[in-house]
């Protein structure tokens, strides 16, 4: 019964807080917090419970072989998402469902170690990221006021599939219960209810944010994936919980210092071109002098310069 409840309500309402966030900071903050392991976390923690140390370490590793799947997916739903025929959520759902399924029952039958599959998450989400180019804020419109039903709503969509998975783990081992752990449902939800009430341009900042937030997930899968036998699995899964989010955050301070130098370059040009020079003034230092000759005239006094003067003597 307790494992049931916990089914119920630990990831829906992980996903219902990353949408109020996203109501309060825009669309690509709730893409990174939902590409965090807020589902397949849980996911991977009642399978650790229910089957032990060893399925949940296999699992952990197959996971992120699941991430090039999840990237997959954003990139082909943000595509769709842009597309007259395609546009409408349930069509493009469907699509990118179909194209990560087959993806994710290509990537279960590898059987690789969990660094090799660190190795292609990071590179299928660096691909993705690529895809997707970088943000556009102007394109945006502003946001609907949603619908009462609408928490309710994703908070029954991701507990119906996540409910679905981990009961489905037993008969379909840890290495597709692992790659399956990652499949979009928590990235679903939010990009089809992005999709429907705010259109495409919202929907693809979600899933920019998705992106943005693999690196994370990517950290916490390889972790639970390596300390799990050596550690046991509660040592594991709390290693990653607080690992994970810190790593996220300070590569979002990186970033976000690398998005404010490009702005200021764009928005003050004059300004920058003047400290890059006096950057490079600085680092080149002050000008040696320069030995006068002949040829720079009299000095002052009228008189040539000493050097100039003894250069043009007569002999005895």
């Amino acid at each position: 019964m307790s494992m049931l409840i916990l089914k119920l309500l630990l990831a829906p309402a992980l996903v219902v807080a990353s949408s109020l966030a996203g109501r309060r900071w825009g669309p690509t903050l709730t893409g990174t917090l939902v590409a965090l392991p807020i589902v397949a976390g849980p996911i991977l923690f009642i399978t650790w419970l229910e089957h032990g140390q060893e399925f949940a370490a296999r699992a952990a590793g197959a996971s992120l072989l699941g991430l090039v799947s999840l990237a997959l997916f954003a990139v082909v739903f943000a595509r769709l998402a842009r597309t007259a025929r395609a546009g409408h959520w349930a069509v493009a759902l469907v699509l990118a469902w179909t194209v990560c399924l087959a993806a994710d029952v290509v990537l279960g039958r590898l059987s690789v170690p969990p660094a090799l599959a660190l190795c292609l998450a990071l590179a299928a989400t660096a691909c993705g990221a690529k895809a997707l180019g970088r943000a556009r804020p102007a394109e945006l419109p502003k946001a609907a006021p949603p619908p009462r039903w609408d928490l309710p709503a994703r908070a029954a969509a991701t507990a119906l599939l996540v409910t679905a998975l981990t009961t489905a783990a037993a008969h379909l081992g840890p290495d597709l219960t692992g790659v399956l752990a990652p499949f979009p449902i928590g990235t679903s939800v939010v990009a089809t209810f992005a999709l429907a009430q705010g259109g495409a341009a919202v929907a693809e900042a979600t899933l920019r944010g998705v992106l943005r937030g693999l690196l994370g997930f990517t950290a916490f899968c390889y972790l639970v994936a390596v300390l799990t036998e050596p550690l046991g699995g509660a040592a594991a899964f709390g290693i990653a919980f607080v690992c994970t989010p810190a790593l996220q955050l300070g590569v979002g301070r990186v970033r976000a210092g690398i998005t404010a130098r490009r702005t200021t370059r764009v928005a003050h040009p004059d300004r920058t071109a003047l400290d890059n020079s006096r950057v490079g003034a600085a680092t080149e230092g002050p000008a040696a002098p320069r030995c006068p000759s002949a040829t720079d005239g009299p000095g002052p006094g009228g008189a040539l310069s000493s050097t100039g003067a003894e250069g043009h003597r007569p002999s005895p």
